[in-house]
């Protein structure tokens, strides 16, 4: 495999837009991607484009890859969708990369698009496939989450004090980001004492819905260093799913584990290198089950690391410097490319309020989709990308 690199992002910012349409949200991410990139569109060789929900909600199964870039006044070239739950966005990254790294081709465009306010199911879960029949059970994604929580709590004496700090601290650092969803602070108070969703979860301990979309482009180093001075390194990009094991342990995802493992290796560095991290924050105890789960911590010490500053900016690893899906906003397809975008802005220093000094380093991890079965639930999919400079 030779070197791949990322020369451009774009993203729309996130919220609720029901008056614009996937296509424009896609091509608004894809034409900031291609300006900052300095690339002609049609020197783009191929194009991967995720997106969950557009089959169920807008009745678009395919071909918004191929819409999106119509308009753009790129087509010709091969264009495929890519449906992987939330991980959608960050699969076709990954898809991305690995025609570049494999040597098929030499520039090629990874697109995240989803739109989730315009659906006419509003007010009901949205849930993932193949969990249909648990859904009209009750279990649904806070479900699951809530679960994780009160295990973690019981088991390690996490408390809700330090689960609310994950929205708390989320939502500070979406405050200096003008693309994010919620730009508002809260309090510890107000996140424990908001509506209930599922005990002990309240609304503001959940991401939202929402719409918007992200891109990325990807280089050959020669491509790379023809159009870009600050050139982005693909150290690691690693897909994984759940292995569905009854009795399991509910306060750890496998595929996370063990994808973190295989980056790492592949990368050559161990969790204490990394500076700055994007990961799958859907509710709070997820964000703090991932930091174990990655390596930032040793196991049932997710709690004490939040509380204690680690995942701050200026901590150990700063983590959801963007605001993550709980303040910036989660538009499913569009989130795993919008987490590369976030790593890219903090290793070229252009993060403006919110960025790290010095970071180097940095990961994007993103998890989605559930099985069938309440004793094996498990994430689906599950994606890891390292990127340094």
């Amino acid at each position: 495999m030779r070197e791949a690199y990322v020369i451009g992002v774009g993203m729309t910012p996130f919220g609720k837009f029901p008056d614009k349409s996937i296509l424009a949200l896609g091509r608004e991410s894809c034409w900031e991607a291609i300006k900052d990139a300095n690339i002609p569109p049609t020197a783009i060789e191929a194009a991967y484009c995720g997106h969950a929900r557009t089959g169920r909600l807008l009745g678009r199964e395919c071909g918004v890859g191929q819409s999106i870039l119509w308009e753009l006044g790129i087509s010709g070239i091969p264009i495929s969708s890519v449906g992987n739950f939330c991980a959608s966005g960050s699969t076709a990254f990954r898809d991305a990369w690995l025609a570049v790294a494999s040597g098929l081709y030499d520039l090629v465009l990874a697109i995240g698009v989803e739109q989730l306010t315009a659906r006419a199911t509003k007010g009901k879960p949205l849930t993932s496939d193949g969990v249909e029949l648990l859904t009209a059970m009750g279990f649904s994604p806070p479900t699951f989450f809530a679960q994780m929580a009160m295990r973690h709590m019981y088991d390690f004496g996490t408390t809700r004090e330090q689960l609310a700090m994950v929205a708390v601290k989320n939502r500070k650092n979406a405050c200096y980001n003008p693309r994010a969803q919620y730009r508002k602070e809260v309090t510890i108070e107000e996140v424990l004492h908001a509506p209930v969703i599922v005990e002990p979860l309240t609304l503001l301990s959940c991401c939202p819905t929402g719409d918007g979309g992200a891109a990325a482009i990807l280089a050959s180093k020669k491509i790379a260093k023809k159009y870009s001075s600050k050139p982005i390194t693909v150290a690691a990009s690693v897909l994984r799913s759940g292995e569905y094991k009854q009795g399991r342990e509910i306060t750890s995802l496998g595929a996370t584990v063990k994808g973190a493992q295989e980056a790492y290796e592949r990368a050559g560095i161990g969790p204490q290198d990394i500076d700055v991290a994007e990961v799958h924050d859907c509710f709070t105890p997820a964000e703090i089950v991932h930091y174990e789960d990655l390596g930032f911590c040793v196991k049932g010490e997710g709690g004490r690391f939040i509380a204690e500053g680690h995942s701050q900016i200026g901590g150990k690893v700063a983590v959801n410097t963007s605001g993550g899906l709980l303040s910036k906003g989660h538009p499913l397809g569009a989130t795993g490319i919008a987490q590369i975008a976030e790593i890219v802005w903090q290793l070229r220093q252009q993060a403006g309020e919110r960025q790290v000094a010095g970071a180097r380093i940095g990961l994007t991890h993103c998890a989605g989709g559930f099985q069938e079965s309440l004793e094996l639930a498990e994430v689906s999919s599950v994606t890891i990308n390292i990127l340094k400079i």
